[in-house]
């Protein structure tokens, strides 16, 4: 879904034209993400963070690897000499933000999870302004702050006193530092070398794996392995395809056309997204504060992407 950074940007119908749609992309991400959180709750207990962690990873690699295969040859030499910000981004945005997320759902609640991952978008900025100095700006800050508030109103219930009266585990210190990890991670995306987006997805995917495998050997080994069951297969292909290949190929190509400051944002969409399925799925009812939590999540996105390229 993401193309390398040289490659022209002259196809405008198609897939090339959603490729290029940032207003597309940023759906992707938020829908996918918001299933990978509910997903790691209800299976918190059965099966083992990191093993399911690992073999996400090692499922998403082998899925992209046919669609990656053209474009490796020519670009493993560059990402070979790019190494050192290849590990960095392979180990902050795959192996410790998923682990830390799947292991924050062992001891703490997917509201919870879901509301500490809306606080991404403003360490994103932090990090862009000590890491590089970029400067915020006025429709980004208005962006994010609407966004924000948004997401919250949905978190809340339109009750702010709700806010007020969470209740915080040690699951949410692992959820925060997950958070940091990826902020980073999306912060420093500007870095990666310029290969085509397939060959960089299974690079990273590939690696996240590699970087796990001692972690989940010595887990199997302390009494947790990952189990064979319908509930652990379904939660692997779903997390594997849906929350990685579609989710991180969408993001990357999201923060290559926007920027990391306002891609961030598309996590204000996780809140959304969970609420829709939550409908769909469990029947839950609507309210009046979803549709003014959606509507100012969608304002927010709406005032970030507007000049955006298409």
């Amino acid at each position: 879904m993401t193309t390398s950074p040289n490659e022209p940007a002259s196809r405008s119908t198609g897939l090339r034209a959603l490729i290029d749609e940032p207003r597309f992309l940023v759906l992707l991400p938020g829908l996918f993400w918001a299933g990978n959180s509910i997903v790691a709750r209800s299976i918190a207990g059965d099966v083992p963070p990191i093993g399911l962690a690992f073999w996400r990873w090692t499922a998403a690699a082998l899925l992209i690897l046919p669609l990656a295969w053209p474009h490796l040859r020519r670009d493993v030499p560059l990402m070979r000499q790019h190494w050192p910000i290849m590990l960095v981004l392979t180990a902050l945005g795959i192996a410790i933000f998923n682990t830390l997320l799947y292991v924050a759902a062992q001891t703490t609640t997917a509201l919870n999870l879901v509301m500490l991952q809306t606080t991404m978008p403003i360490v994103v900025v932090i990090a862009s302004f000590f890491m590089f100095g970029q400067r915020v700006t006025r429709t980004q800050v208005a962006a994010i702050a609407i966004s924000m508030t948004g997401a919250l109103t949905l978190i809340s219930h339109g009750d702010p006193a709700v806010l007020t009266q969470l209740q915080f585990k040690r699951g949410d210190l692992w959820m925060l530092a997950a958070v940091v990890s990826y902020a980073f991670y999306t912060t420093l995306l500007r870095l990666r070398p310029p290969v085509h987006g397939l060959s960089f997805a299974f690079a990273s995917f590939a690696g996240g794996a590699a970087l796990l495998l001692p972690f989940y050997i010595a887990e199997t080994l302390l009494g947790r392995p990952m189990p064979v069951s319908m509930a652990s297969v379904l939660a692997v292909a779903y997390v594997a395809f849906f929350a990685s290949v579609l989710a991180y190929l969408a993001f990357n190509r999201l923060v290559e056309l926007l920027g990391a400051n306002t891609a961030g944002m598309a996590v204000h969409l996780v809140p959304v997204f969970g609420t829709i399925l939550a409908v769909l799925l469990l029947g839950e009812t609507l309210h009046a504060y979803h549709g003014v939590g959606v509507a100012l999540i969608a304002t927010g996105i709406w005032l970030a992407t507007r000049r955006a390229p298409a």
